[in-house]
């Protein structure tokens, strides 16, 4: 027995999932560990974990990614080319948090964003370039008719409150205000006020990229060689049961199955 994903038919009875998780500056291992039950929760599901992005032929065989990583991009020409085919041909991409960073630590420890990946960028839909220190916002919902957010009331989260530069045209369904406040040890400059993207759809060819910004998380040890010892333990969004509904309806999107709400 088969089912269609994306524009491909895979057997009914296993769903490959290609989980990337890895990366600087956050608790990879908390994240890691939480989006596993996550896809436990789906006896088909069948996942294959790394810490960087693999070879193209294993992006090739996955029927669907799943990344949670910061400042890890692909290596070689053909990862990426290998990734931007996979979407392009109806594959399905659920990317949180950093996956759209990179950080260069500088003089003093502020940070910059540099554009050193368009390629892979353009593919995501956006680029980190900073945020301001972790605090309370609201996060609305902009499209409530769309299935990954039917039904969703706005909330309050404490959290890093991305700010991404669009580098490709994105479907918006949660988003959040910026008031111009600093960034914090990040280099650049304030951003105007506005609209930023907390959860969105960057369709390419016939498949799609699904982002959310959410998802902070760093423990004691995770600022190492820059810090020794990081003094709290940050969960953020973590600690919210809608944080883990978004997530929920996220792998199902991605995985070809029902969105209802549980």
């Amino acid at each position: 027995m088969q089912r269609r994903l994306g524009s491909r038919l895979v057997s009914a009875a296993a769903i490959t999932c290609l989980f990337v998780v890895g990366g600087s500056y956050h608790d990879m291992d908390f994240a890691r560990l939480e989006l596993l039950k996550l896809l436990a929760e789906n006896p088909d599901i069948r996942t294959h974990v790394h810490e960087h992005y693999p070879a193209p032929d294993v992006i090739a065989q996955a029927d669907f990614l799943l990344t949670y990583t910061c400042d890890r991009m692909p290596q070689t020409a053909e990862q990426l080319a290998a990734l931007v085919q996979f979407v392009e041909r109806g594959g399905r991409w659920f990317a949180l948090h950093g996956t759209n960073s990179v950080l260069r630590f500088i003089e003093g420890g502020t940070v910059t964003t540099p554009d050193e990946q368009p390629e892979f960028m353009a593919l995501l839909g956006t680029q980190f370039v900073g945020h301001p220190p972790i605090e309370a916002y609201r996060v609305e919902v902009v499209d409530p008719a769309h299935p990954l957010v039917e039904g969703i009331e706005p909330f309050e989260t404490v959290d890093e409150l991305y700010l991404s530069r669009l580098c490709a045209p994105v479907e918006t369904l949660l988003d959040c205000h910026y008031d111009g406040r600093p960034l914090g040890s990040f280099r650049q400059t304030p951003q105007e006020p506005g609209r930023h993207p907390i959860l969105y759809i960057r369709h390419r060819g016939q498949g799609a990229v699904l982002y959310l910004t959410l998802g902070h998380c760093r423990g004691h040890h995770d600022m190492r060689p820059l810090m020794e010892h990081w003094p709290t333990v940050e969960r953020c969004s973590w600690e919210l049961p809608i944080f883990y509904e978004l997530l929920r309806r996220g792998l199902a999107w991605a995985s070809g199955g029902p969105l209802g709400r549980s």
